[in-house]
């Protein structure tokens, strides 16, 4: 696909661009390296019980999936995607703001709704300013994206010491903060003007090119790995809670999701050289697998006396859960959707993995608030719908595809 000529003051590469980027990066995934882990914590210290504690977590799952695509749209339209961008995180500092106020049901759930709207579109704005490096002067993409996942873990990590020492009430000033330090490195974003391709996730992008895609093979594919990947609903609610029921500490519990995310990088890096001889219907199926064997093996960890070995064990099936699923899908899109279309096959994956994401984490409450921690075995049937979808995929799979 021939892309729109570059206008000469275009083609001038941003005074330090990557390291600009990688700061972008890095502020751009510290909140939610303190929300993933003690936002529930924090909504359980306040008296919420688990079925509300659903409804807050999953309301704005539902809601951004449908306004994500708008902000990226929009993006797209302005002058530079910088000034969406500041303004977005200018307005999650401004929402997040609203934690502070007496923490009322309707009012936390109000906040988080607004808060999820100008929230989640930082992500893709950004994938999109980096993008246009890549493509405009040859920037290497990993090299500024890796530096969200440092910052990720390294907010699971300081999240549970400085928890340990202030208590769950610090909750919400934290992600006051890490919002404060978003809003300071999104002022240095790159001015790259508007970009020639559509940003990842945009609504006039995939309202244009999904229509191309709708057939079997893609569908049964991006939907079976996104009910995968919202199998981890109730692990994404509920296990915080869970841990510092049993009596471990912040600091552990913050242990405990960096391990993950370390264990999700190393798959990443060693993907290739372990599985890059699979088919991607084989990367899918183990990845499912991997989601099963982690659901039982949960709830027993503890009752079976293995106390802290058996829960970092079981997060180690992180990289096989969730990383898999990941690479795979992204494998998947890169074997069989064309250039033009790639934007909306990212789309169409998105919604699936929202919305699943967003009923799992709605019923966990339910499941919590009766079975506790056997919850995650309502997981596992999950799973199996999402491993039988990527089998029906597979059944309906090019010829040449289903031969490798």
């Amino acid at each position: 696909m021939r892309l729109p000529p570059l206008s000469p003051e275009r083609k001038i590469k941003p005074r330090l661009f990557e390291p600009r980027m990688s700061a972008l990066f890095f502020t751009l995934l510290v909140p939610n390296g303190i929300y993933l882990p003690y936002f529930p914590v924090w909504l359980e210290a306040k008296g919420f019980d688990p079925e509300k504690i659903a409804i807050i977590l999953s309301a704005p799952m539902f809601l951004r999936v449908a306004t994500t695509p708008l902000f990226t749209a929009l993006a797209d339209k302005a002058r530079d995607r910088a000034d969406v961008y500041i303004a977005l995180v200018a307005a999650s500092v401004l929402a997040s703001a609203g934690y502070f106020l007496e923490p009322s049901y309707a009012t936390v759930l109000a906040v988080s709704l607004v808060l999820a709207v100008v929230w989640t579109p930082h992500s893709p704005i950004a994938d999109s300013l980096a993008l246009s490096g890549v493509r405009r002067f040859g920037s290497n993409y990993p090299a500024m994206r890796i530096w969200g996942s440092i910052s990720f873990l390294c907010a699971n990590l300081a999240g549970g010491f400085i928890l340990a020492a202030t208590g769950s009430g610090a909750v919400p000033s934290i992600l006051f903060l890490s919002f404060c330090l978003a809003l300071a490195a999104a002022v240095f974003a790159p001015r790259l003007g508007p970009p020639r391709l559509a940003s990842p996730l945009s609504a006039a992008d995939i309202q244009d090119k999904a229509p191309k895609l709708l057939n079997a093979y893609f569908l049964c594919f991006a939907t079976g790995a996104g009910v995968i990947i919202g199998s981890h609903g109730f692990l994404y609610g509920f296990a915080s809670i869970y841990w510092k029921s049993v009596g471990l500490g912040d600091s552990t519990v913050g242990l405990l999701w960096a391990f993950g995310v370390v264990c999700e990088v190393c798959m990443f890096v060693a993907f290739n050289r372990l599985f890059g001889r699979f088919s991607v219907v084989s990367v899918m199926v183990m990845a499912g697998i991997g989601a099963v064997v982690r659901w039982i093996a949960y709830p027993l960890v503890w009752p079976l006396g293995l106390g802290m070995a058996g829960f970092f064990g079981v997060q180690a099936l992180h990289s096989v859960s969730t990383a898999l699923i990941l690479i795979g899908l992204q494998k998947m899109i890169g074997e069989t959707v064309p250039d033009e279309q790639t934007g909306a096959a990212q789309g169409i994956a998105y919604f699936a993995n929202g919305v699943s994401m967003a009923g799992v984490t709605l019923v966990s409450g339910p499941l919590y608030d009766r079975f506790g921690v056997d919850g995650f075995y309502a997981m596992v049937p999950v799973a199996l719908v999402g491993l039988g979808l990527i089998w029906l995929a597979a059944r309906s799979a090019p010829k040449r595809r289903r031969r490798r």
